[in-house]
């Protein structure tokens, strides 16, 4: 008589963090690439009969250091909602960097969950674990994934910082006044107009205007407020207090 085979339903989990693309080894940068681990796991399970493909979720430029990521949080909710009962990647140090974080989805969660955890290059299926090797096994390597985002971490820090040093401007976004330098992105140039308006609110405010009233008169001129003036010029910056669509001069009176 044929056994009947449970049929697990499967996530692709893939993840690239902005520090995989910062490492000077470009084979190592182009081995991590979400094509490259979306064809791996895709050749493993080919010949993986009681496994089906529901699912692929992306984090591209998450961190693996913690697992407040939109594709992985999505994940889950189809975890919970019983659409997904396997979760496979890569490695694991695809699905996660965090020591602590890992070993308690690995061991507790998604044994809890009745997930089946597959993470292909570093051979381990938690169907078929050895629960002796891979207790000490799995932790390890999950902490040398932990050290090792930590030292990248460090050395991004460390060249920054020679940055700053030498000069050079490593903000995303430049200060109402100057822009980035087209030949240089590390170099800032001034804005002619933008500085013009800045010159006007310092020759206003030392002749004893209040904050109000030039604000007024800036209204009143149609200047644009520096958010509004940075998208006019392309960029994508949006301020974190922002609670209006547009500034005062655009609303109805």
């Amino acid at each position: 008589m044929k056994q009947n085979i449970k049929k697990f339903k499967a996530a692709i989990y893939v993840r690239l963090s902005k520090e995989d693309g910062d490492v000077t080894d470009a084979g190592k940068t182009e081995s991590n690439s979400i094509s490259n681990q979306r064809e791996l796991i895709k050749d493993f399970l080919k010949d993986k009969n009681d496994i089906e493909v529901v699912s692929e979720r992306v984090d591209d430029g998450f961190s693996g250091v913690n697992f407040e990521r939109p594709a992985f949080q999505a994940m889950l909710a189809d975890i919970r909602n019983g659409i997904v009962d396997c979760v496979v990647v890569k490695d694991l140090s695809r699905f996660g960097r965090n020591y602590i974080d890992s070993g308690r989805y690995i061991e507790q969660i998604f044994p809890m969950l009745g997930v089946r955890f597959i993470a292909v290059n570093d051979n381990y299926d938690s169907l078929n674990h050895s629960s002796q090797t891979d207790g000490i096994l799995i932790p390890f390597k999950n902490l040398v994934n932990d050290a090792y985002c930590r030292d990248i971490s460090l050395k991004i820090r460390s060249h920054l910082e020679v940055k700053r040093k030498n000069g050079e401007f490593i903000g995303a976004f430049t200060v109402y006044g100057y822009k980035k330098d087209p030949k240089q992105k590390n170099h800032l140039v001034v804005d002619e107009y933008a500085a013009g308006i800045v010159q006007n609110i310092f020759r206003w405010k030392i002749s004893g205007l209040s904050q109000q009233t030039i604000a007024d008169r800036l209204n009143a001129q149609g200047v644009l407020s520096s958010a509004e003036y940075k998208k006019s010029c392309g960029s994508k910056y949006k301020p974190m207090f922002q609670t209006s669509e547009k500034a005062l001069r655009y609303r109805d009176r």
